[in-house]
């Protein structure tokens, strides 16, 4: 409900004037209102009316909507946080699809009532041209039977993408529940987050979700597919939500023929009027105007140089230069590779790229805040998928006609903060460090780089928007992206008018920093001759494929124990060791190509770097204090393992890495010394075999999977005085601490690297008639009676409560 006397107040931190709610712009500053909608969660929200005003600033539209009329002004962020809402701040890195927690309500004064919170990103139609704006988006099942096959698979997608993370955290109930499953045009979005207070939910009781409310609405093209989707869910055929992923990718990769892709590509750079030069660099050049139809490979890029003149602009076009030339090599026709290789090989680019700028470092004897760098962000298309990579805090935002979204999470010290559970991110993006960055090209080598590579399934026109924070702070995007980006989607203005303008907008507005922007808009239109039916010749065991689990850098070896092979009192290796190298070499001639490479850059520099071969044994190894698990016949741990089969155990011997590929995107964790694994699947890919391992329990795992001290880097010495712009401050040449897996986590490891760790006693194979105890079994102990699937059933709405409000 509208409430004509309640003021927007302007969201320029310098003006803040009250506006009347029907203008669009500020009578006194001209900058546009931004009306932020966000969700009351909790049931002190029923103490209140709509039209009225909560705490001199919230405007109740309805039950639940709620319009911040002070969008300038910072929420009431509370650092204790309920434990119950601690998902929201973990599942940040998937913004696109799961609302943020805003704050929390100060209740009006006088008043005495539960305690509410308030959720941003939520799925609310927000455009001025909407005709219901404030509204919420209309439920999943709503606009079913109304999409396109390639949207429905799409949908799937995104479902079947969000099943483990959301499942890690407690809350895959969240996508049984179809009053929570909103969508906007090809995105799925969260209204909120539900409990697993029922148990843990399955993947029957998912297929029987969509066989039951899905099943009437298929498109006819992919009935057939469909139907053998829900059967595979049902049977069980289907254990792992990565299983159900990619059977849908295959479908999608078969619909996406249909479609043709047609890019303009513009991008822009300014030194800025604070700047004596510019450190930012981009793909294509600036002012440059690059098209790209059906088949090729369009591609921006953004660089924001760090270190100075003689560093910053130095990083910037090296990075440019490297990553536009590796990317050259990637093969046009999409049938040629598949999305996990090109994962791979767009990680090994960017990684590439860093090494030359730390080389570079390194040989000008650059250290600490001397050393050059630069950010990244990357959009790399590729028949029906954009692939967005970035390092650092330039930004990737995602326009549709419906909204803005931005796609990527800053790598700095706030977004880290939220990530780990320690902070809201308005509380966060408040302290003095908090746009410090956490890594950045060129700082560190790229056993230390994690460069954050998404996909995006293309079912619509849209524009990505690819920028500097020179344009990005200050919320500049989220202000003018109705008037200036959006027009594009219409033909009302092209790309190199409206790059231009946002350029003139973060030199105007801003002012204080470079600015590069980049533009892509995609153009997506069915082709003539579409296909009529999708085929279902695929077979019915379930593909094995790495689908973004693959690890980008050697996992099975601690930072520590590299140093320790380097150092002049190692023994030098076997005489096998050539035979190691040999078949390495082998496996790049055969098509291993790029990621077998850089998954064994450090064994083949070390093997060809040897002066002698050594015959002699290697000297005994001390032996360790005994170990909490059983172990079997010990063998020495120069003895090569005995064959690795499914359901055995690993015991991990050294605190490592471990990257968690969780659908969609991935994280870099630390798995300690004395955590359990289980070996859960053998894939054999090309050449190789990978292991499929959960984490059955976690070593020292009382205090949940942070480090101990929440939030304490916010409060140390900034790298550079804090301004009332936000900087991009020198990163530190150490990456920040990670976080510690938990138990159910998922990753791949190589068979050939974990039986090199097995004899570098890092890590321990137990086989699996071995007796553990339950703390070491943790998620892996299998249930006694395992429970039959239960029923989906959707609850009835009180006739007291609305119910699309979250407290229902």
């Amino acid at each position: 409900m509208d409430n004509p006397t309640a003021m927007l107040h302007c969201p320029n931190t310098r003006c803040q004037v009250p506006n009347p709610q029907s203008n669009k712009f500020c009578e006194q500053c001209r900058t546009p209102l931004l009306k932020r909608y966000l969700l009351a969660i909790g049931k002190g929200i029923k103490a209140y009316k709509p039209g009225e005003v909560i705490a001199e600033r919230y405007l109740l539209m309805d039950s639940s909507v709620i319009l911040d009329m002070k969008p300038g002004t910072p929420p009431d962020t509370p650092q204790d946080i309920p434990q119950v809402l601690t998902p929201y701040l973990r599942l940040c890195p998937y913004g696109l699809h799961v609302p943020q927690l805003y704050g929390r309500l100060t209740p009006t004064k006088g008043r005495r009532h539960s305690e509410v919170w308030l959720l941003e990103k939520v799925p609310i139609k927000v455009t001025q041209m909407a005709d219901a704006q404030g509204q919420l988006l209309p439920e999943l099942t709503n606009d079913w039977k109304d999409a396109s096959p390639m949207r429905q698979l799409n949908w799937l997608w995104q479902i079947g993408s969000l099943w483990q993370p959301l499942s890690t955290e407690g809350v895959a109930s969240s996508l049984l529940k179809p009053a929570i499953l909103r969508v906007e045009n090809s995105l799925v979005r969260l209204l909120e987050l539900q409990p697993d207070t029922q148990g843990k939910p399955t993947l029957q009781q998912l297929g029987q979700l969509w066989s039951e409310r899905l099943a009437v609405g298929i498109s006819p093209v992919i009935a057939d597919f469909f139907q053998q989707l829900c059967t595979q869910l049902l049977d069980g055929q289907l254990k792992t939500s990565e299983q159900l992923v990619e059977r849908i990718e295959q479908a999608l990769k078969n619909c996406g023929r249909n479609q043709s892709y047609n890019y303009n590509i513009f991008a822009s750079t300014d030194a800025g009027p604070s700047r004596p030069q510019n450190e930012d660099a981009c793909y294509p050049s600036s002012e440059q105007l690059l098209s790209s139809r059906n088949g090729a490979k369009p591609l921006a890029i953004v660089c924001d140089g760090i270190g100075g003149h003689e560093g910053g602009e130095v990083a910037s076009h090296l990075a440019i230069d490297t990553l536009q030339e590796q990317l050259e090599q990637l093969p046009t026709d999409p049938e040629q590779i598949n999305q996990t290789t090109l994962t791979l090989e767009l990680e090994l680019a960017v990684c590439t790229a860093n090494d030359l700028i730390s080389q570079q470092n390194d040989t000008e004897r650059r250290s600490d805040r001397q050393r050059m760098g630069t950010t990244l962000v990357m959009a790399q298309g590729f028949g029906h998928q954009m692939y967005i990579t970035h390092v650092g805090d330039s930004r990737v935002y995602w326009i549709t006609r419906k909204n803005c979204h931005q796609v990527t999470l800053d790598d700095d010290l706030a977004s880290r903060e939220v990530r780990l559970g320690y902070a809201l991110y308005r509380y966060a993006v408040q302290q003095p460090t908090s746009g410090s960055l956490v890594q950045a090209l060129g700082m560190n080598a790229s056993n230390s780089l994690h460069p954050t590579v998404q996909r995006l399934i293309l079912d619509e026109d849209c524009v990505f928007l690819l920028c500097s924070d020179g344009l990005s702070d200050y919320d500049r995007v989220e202000q003018y992206w109705e008037t200036e980006i959006l027009p594009i989607l219409d033909g009302q203005v092209d790309v190199q008018s409206a790059g231009k303008r946002l350029v003139e907008i973060a030199n105007t507005q801003n002012g204080h920093d470079n600015v590069t922007v980049a533009l892509v808009h995609c153009q997506v239109k069915p082709l003539e001759n579409g296909q009529t039916q999708l085929s279902v010749s695929q077979p019915a065991t379930i593909p094995t494929s790495l689908a973004r689990t693959v690890l980008p850098t050697r996992v099975g070896t601690s930072p520590s124990r590299v140093k320790t092979q380097q150092s002049s009192s190692t023994p030098p290796p076997k005489r096998g060791s050539w035979g190691l190298l040999l078949g390495i070499l082998l496996l790049l001639l055969l098509g291993g190509g790029a990621a077998a490479a850089y998954l064994f850059r450090g064994q083949i520099v070390t093997l060809l770097n040897q002066e002698e071969i050594s015959t002699s044994p290697p000297p005994p190894i001390p032996s360790e204090s005994p170990s909490v698990i059983p172990s079997p016949s010990p063998t020495p741990s120069s003895s090569v393992p005995r064959l690795i089969q499914p359901n055995d155990w690993i015991e991990i011997k050294d605190d490592i890495p471990l990257v968690v590929r969780n659908e969609a995107l991935s994280e870099e964790k630390l798995i300690p010394a004395g955590s359990i694994l289980q070996v859960t699947e053998k894939l054999p890919v090309d050449k190789d075999v990978w292991l499929q391992v959960k984490v059955c329990s976690v070593a020292g795992n009382n205090s949940d999977t942070q480090p101990s001290s929440p939030a304490s880097d916010l409060s140390e010495t900034a790298q550079q005085p804090p301004s009332e712009a936000k900087q991009t401050p020198q990163p530190q040449a150490t990456v920040a601490p990670k976080p510690k897996v938990v138990p159910g986590d998922i990753s791949r490891l190589l068979e050939t690297r974990v039986k090199q760790d097995i004899r570098d006693n890092a890590m321990r194979l137990i086989p699996a008639n071995s007796k553990l105890s339950s703390a070491q079994l943790g998620e892996c102990e299998a249930p006694a009676t395992p429970p039959s699937p239960s029923p989906i059933q959707t609850p009835s709405p009180s006739p007291t409560s609305n119910p699309k409000s979250p407290s229902n």
